[in-house]
């Protein structure tokens, strides 16, 4: 049986933009992400079995203008001078590639990019974790809790793509973080 809507390919990307208005600022974010000439549909979070990632370089290459495309996106943007903005998504592996894995979105203000990128990442583990039954417990650190999932042998990696900037004076300043789909 076929299933024309699981994608078999998937890649990261990221951008920033900047402009004096908050929509063109967006647009400029996707321009530098390499993913704005696309009508992007955004999904929830799950990575599909057998799903392989490419490079943005790769990825960008098999999309055409105009495209129906879907990703699981975080986005975020301020307007306010020196104030930090991030986005990042992040993804968890199972060890079995028979069994998919999880995305998830993260935005925050004040955060830099290893605190984007770690939180992104435990997010989207912790999701899986409790999808695969193993057993942690949610209180500790996410080092710790990360030690647990990857001893299990049941999540082998997991992986983000924070993007961080400061906001500059009169402009809205965009940042995206994205995982694109492949058919």
């Amino acid at each position: 049986m076929m299933h024309p809507f699981v994608p078999t390919r998937a890649f990261f990307t990221k951008g920033i933009g900047r402009h004096k208005n908050k929509l063109q600022a967006f647009e400029l974010a996707l321009r530098d992400a390499r993913i704005e000439k696309l009508n992007l549909v955004y999904v929830s979070s799950i990575f599909p079995p057998k799903c392989h990632l490419v490079s943005v370089e790769q990825g960008v290459k098999e999309l055409m203008p105009g495209q129906i495309t879907f990703c699981v996106m975080a986005r975020n943007q301020t307007d306010e001078k020196g104030r930090m903005v991030g986005s990042s998504v992040g993804m968890a592996f199972p060890a079995n590639r028979e069994h998919y894995g999880y995305i998830s979105e993260h935005k925050a203000f004040g955060q830099d990019e290893l605190e984007m990128g770690d939180f992104a990442e435990d997010l989207a583990s912790t999701m899986l974790a409790t999808t695969l039954g193993i057993d942690f417990d949610p209180e500790t650190a996410y080092d710790e809790r990360r030690e647990i999932y990857l001893m299990s042998g049941k999540i082998i990696d997991s992986m983000s793509a924070p993007c961080v900037t400061k906001g500059v004076a009169g402009m809205w300043t965009t940042t995206v973080s994205a995982v694109v789909f492949l058919l």
